[in-house]
């Protein structure tokens, strides 16, 4: 019995320092794009998750080339199980496809290709802050996005800009070729864009932004919860984020905290709240620095060998 508890220990022993190495070869990177996406994709990376430094000089590592604007907004990139990195992105304000392209390195990239989502769909005027989230036990990417489709949720028509009542959609693949129809995802009753989604402790965790203008404007970050990722969805949280507005949230959980970076946009500078529990939140917006013009996208994590491969180029 004695070598028995021996040989557990030992073993949780290495189990620990394996995690502990995993978590010190990863770097933290964030994509994002500049003024109205013209010259496509930027990198920075961060030590401490709070000082971002840009990667290749603040210049582009991929420029956008499909799509009727031709734009790079709104970036997501996560690595899926095959190593392979993959990049979507809003292509136009007016566009109801999205962009996608993939890399092995971050460097050099795939020729850019037009997924065009909403197509099919009658009266849909767009395809905003496209994200992707892998699903292990399934094997299925879930791409989703906001889209407006006029009279679909009349109670809100009149709540935003130019009629604008965005609702969150999702669409399946497990190659990039072939996809689902487009489903909703998320109505929390009221126009909603920019949601990024986390699983920990058995469910997902959606962050976004309730983008309600009339008659009083919310312009704020909220939370919803799920067991499922692709639907069940509850009640939005209160907000999360300040009196300022905030847009475009993504999320890095680290040990015990959660931290959610956002695009303060009318202030011209992100931003970031903390938290240890998902309920109880502390702005911590005046000790970050990020790239000048730095605007919304995502934080995911890569090897240091495909960061230093980076940092060489």
């Amino acid at each position: 019995m004695k070598r028995l508890v021996i040989g557990i220990l030992l073993l949780t022993a290495v189990i620990f320092v394996r995690g502990q190495d995993t978590a010190n070869n990863m770097v933290r990177l964030f994509c994002y794009f500049k003024d109205n996406g013209e010259d496509g994709l930027h990198l920075a990376y961060s030590k401490d998750d709070l000082h971002w430094t840009a990667l290749k000089h603040d210049s582009s590592f991929l420029a956008p080339t499909v799509g009727d604007e031709h734009l790079i907004r709104d970036p997501c990139i996560i690595q899926g199980p095959d190593g392979i990195f993959r990049l979507i992105y809003t292509v136009g304000w007016h566009d109801t496809g999205i962009g996608y392209a993939w890399s092995k390195d971050l460097i050099h990239w795939s020729e850019e290709k037009y997924i065009p989502m909403m197509k099919q769909v009658k009266g849909a005027r767009n395809c905003w802050a496209p994200e992707v989230f892998y699903d292990h036990a399934s094997g299925e990417y879930m791409i989703y996005w906001a889209t407006t489709i006029p009279g679909r949720f009349p109670e809100t028509d009149t709540s935003g800009e130019d009629k604008y009542n965005h609702r969150i959609y999702y669409s399946l693949t497990k190659d990039f070729l072939a996809f689902t129809p487009a489903k909703l995802l998320y109505d929390p009753g009221f126009s909603v864009i920019d949601a990024s989604i986390q699983q920990s402790a058995g469910r997902y965790i959606m962050f976004f932004k309730d983008e309600t203008l009339k008659p009083v404007a919310k312009k704020n970050i909220r939370i919803s919860f799920s067991r499922h990722l692709t639907y069940g969805y509850g009640a939005p949280s209160a907000p999360i984020t300040g009196r300022y507005w905030a847009e475009g949230p993504t999320a890095l959980h680290r040990n015990t905290r959660w931290i959610v970076y956002f695009d303060q946009y009318t202030n011209d500078k992100m931003g970031a709240v903390v938290s240890s529990d998902l309920k109880h939140w502390t702005d911590i917006s005046d000790k970050l620095t990020f790239p000048k013009g730095t605007r919304h996208g995502t934080v995911f994590q890569v090897s240091k060998r495909i960061f230093e491969q980076i940092v060489a180029r």
